[in-house]
């Protein structure tokens, strides 16, 4: 595994996914694809500022069920075509849009414009057949019985392509992210790179291989069990030390001191309500239960991050609503990831509401290079047992 393995993204959003992968330095990311313009623009623009490289193959913006269309597959086939002959692996990841599989959203399902996106994804990929894939989404798709029998269904394509399935249930906080948030995450592997290595023989040998618990840093169920504080009064620009019971690294505090969000080029980036400012003052810090105006609290982890739908969440200890750059330190991207001033409020706070925590997003990816790094691992010692019996 010399060269960097190959990965092509689709419902890029932001590139939370993507650059989670990009900073094992394991992985390139070698296609773009995102549906609405204003995503992708920030998508480039934080990648600029980073320094990152483009693309290889480019970014597009347009609706993924075109690349079934057989001009586009053709032109996808062949990219993949081109980089497997310089002995690439390569990867599919993405996180088709989820509102229809969530109760928070609109739970229409897979007959639903954004649920059939799922079915389009795994389409894509059946037809395709990268060496691997990574496929996210909310917990209702796993969790709810008339979403689940959906799920089945596209995991029953997936293992009529060729594909070997390994699913989890994450928690961001697992990794280290300050956010409680539930994710199904699904991994196949095709049979035709796990040839060598009896794991295309048995489910059961690919689930054993396959350490979901490697990377994660911590135990979600420890963490939502411990004592963590409940509520304070709301008082403005007040300071408090974190008590020392706490796991302070999964704090929305601890983030937003490590991403200075203060002096953050997104820190001044937030709404300002026409009106309510009186019942901003009312909420206690930490009081987060309610649908909507949900208090933070400054030495507690965030409920999931989602600003869409009149979900709002506060600043633990000021009167406002949180910032673009407090956001995105809750969902854990490095300080450097920076959204262009350009961006509409409303498109900069749903693009960070929809992507992958960016440790959650590492973690993953060197679990699929720990997979793939071993299955070579096998592939060599089988090949120098065979040489050493030959030469005997």
């Amino acid at each position: 595994m010399d060269n960097k393995i190959g990965i092509f993204s689709f419902f890029a959003g932001a590139g939370f996914l993507d650059l989670g992968f990009e900073k094992t330095e394991k992985f390139e990311t070698l296609f773009v694809n995102e549906y609405h313009k204003a995503f992708m623009d920030i998508y480039k623009g934080a990648r600029t500022n980073i320094g990152i490289e483009p693309p290889k193959y480019g970014h597009e913006v347009k609706d993924i069920t075109d690349y079934l269309k057989p001009t586009e597959l053709n032109g996808l086939k062949e990219m993949i075509s081109n980089e497997r002959k310089l002995s690439r692996t390569i990867g599919f990841i993405g996180g088709p849009p989820c509102p229809d599989f969530s109760v928070g959203g609109k739970n229409k399902g897979k007959h639903g414009e954004n649920g059939k996106l799922s079915g389009t994804y795994i389409e894509l990929i059946c037809t395709t057949k990268p060496d691997f894939f990574l496929f996210e989404n909310v917990k209702g798709l796993y969790r709810t019985s008339k979403h689940r029998e959906f799920f089945e269904s596209l995991k029953v394509k997936l293992k009529e392509a060729g594909y070997f399935l390994t699913e989890n249930l994450i928690n961001s906080l697992e990794y280290g992210a300050p956010q409680d948030r539930q994710r199904i995450i699904l991994i196949g592997f095709h049979k035709s790179i796990l040839k060598g290595t009896g794991l295309d023989k048995s489910k059961e040998q690919l689930l054993d291989s396959f350490k979901w618990e490697n990377n994660k840093s911590f135990d979600a169920k420890t963490i939502l069990t411990s004592n963590w504080p409940k509520t304070d009064p709301f008082k403005e620009d007040s300071i408090s030390e974190p008590p020392s019971d706490i796991n302070k690294e999964l704090s929305v505090q601890y983030w937003f001191d490590k991403n200075d969000v203060l002096n953050h080029p997104n820190g001044n980036h937030h709404f300002t309500p026409r009106n309510g400012m009186a019942k901003f003052l009312t909420i206690n810090e930490g009081d987060d239960l309610k649908k909507s105006y949900k208090r933070l609290h400054r030495w507690r982890y965030s409920p999931t991050a989602a600003y869409g739908n009149n979900e709002v969440h506060l600043h633990p200890y000021k009167a406002r609503r949180i910032s673009v750059a407090e956001a995105l330190a809750i969902q854990s991207l490095p300080k450097d990831f920076v959204i262009p001033s350009s961006i509409t409020l409303t498109d900069m706070f749903k693009t960070i509401g929809n992507g992958v925590p960016f440790v959650a997003a590492r973690g993953l990816a060197l679990n699929i290079y720990d997979f793939l790094l071993n299955k070579n691992n096998i592939i060599k010692t089988k090949v120098k047992k065979y040489a050493t019996a030959d030469s005997e």
